[in-house]
């Protein structure tokens, strides 16, 4: 199997902070590229100025401080990657990037910050594993 790219979800958890050093793991020894995507929802219309600017903005900045800590672990690994933050439905998205980036491999975390506890698996990561358009590795 040779892997060109692998999208790698993040959200700041527990398990997604496993998925990050295993799809680290994967990529550097096939030299693959990693795109670590963010799933943010989108900030509503209606609140009108200045508090759609605020939530933008909040939002934005929650991205970044999960982004940064990944970027900053990839980056000392001397690892290839780049990464985004998106807005939506996060298990839509993740399976809309993966698509639009032609993946070779989805690793996630089996469950991410959103779910309660006792649940054996996110249903971010049920819903990537049916609809994702590439394999997914999901890792606890």
């Amino acid at each position: 199997m040779n892997l060109r790219l692998i999208i790698l979800p993040v959200d700041g958890s527990e398990h997604s902070r496993h998925a990050v050093e295993y799809a680290a793991d994967l990529a550097g020894g096939m030299d693959a590229e990693i795109v670590v995507l963010n799933c943010q929802p989108p900030v509503p219309a209606f609140l009108g100025e200045p508090n759609f600017q605020q939530a933008v903005e909040y939002r934005d900045a929650e991205a970044e401080e999960i982004l940064s800590p990944v970027r900053d672990y990839l980056s000392g690994l001397g690892l290839r990657f780049r990464d985004m933050a998106v807005e939506g439905a996060p298990g839509e998205a993740i399976a809309d990037v993966a698509k639009a980036e032609r993946a070779d491999l989805i690793v996630m975390g089996s469950k991410g910050k959103t779910d309660l506890e006792g649940l054996v698996m996110g249903s971010v990561t049920h819903c990537v594993l049916h609809i994702a358009p590439c394999p997914v590795l999901v890792v606890r």
